[in-house]
């Protein structure tokens, strides 16, 4: 099984790509997806469409099973950052959608008490637990790529688990 992590940005999308046979997980490749910093409507617009392209690109060399994708969260406080956020997972999704790849969406939390067993557990555990489960040298950086192996991590252990209650 091939799961694609996706942590969508419109600035930097974190992606991971994990190939799971038998018990054992690994990583294919891990990065993020850097659009150029610019400003304005046909700005933004120029930026999806590299994001879009640029996860076209991973789909197509990696041929993913399933995404696996962050639900969006939005702080009240916060509120142009979720209509971002928005717009870039919906380029995400149109790309998948375009691929025939499957989609599931977990939220944050879920993702956590998954790959941790705390819901609440904060970023440098949730680094630590992904390190030592795929036996990295380092914790993952940045941020956007642990985001984006923690979702494939949470998909691969959901699948698992699901697999075990109906076999």
């Amino acid at each position: 099984m091939r799961i694609l992590g996706i942590d969508p940005g419109v600035r930097v999308t974190g992606y991971a790509v994990l190939e799971g046979s038998g018990p054992e997980l690994r990583v294919c490749e891990a990065g993020v997806i850097r659009t150029k910093a610019e400003r304005g409507a046909a700005e933004l617009a120029r930026r999806l469409a590299d994001l879009y392209t640029a996860v076209v690109e991973v789909i197509d060399q990696f041929r993913p099973g399933v995404m696996a994708v962050e639900q969006l969260y939005a702080h009240y406080q916060h509120p142009r950052t979720a209509i971002l956020m928005g717009h870039a997972r919906g380029v995400v999704f149109l790309a998948a959608g375009q691929r025939g790849v499957p989609v599931v969406s977990y939220n944050a939390t879920r993702i956590k008490k998954t790959i941790t067993g705390h819901g609440r557990a904060p970023k440098e555990q949730v680094q630590r637990t992904i390190q030592r489960e795929l036996g990295l040298e380092q914790r993952p950086e940045p941020p956007d790529v642990a985001d984006a192996l923690a979702a494939a991590m949470c998909c691969w252990y959901v699948h698992r688990r699901s697999d075990r209650e109906h076999a």
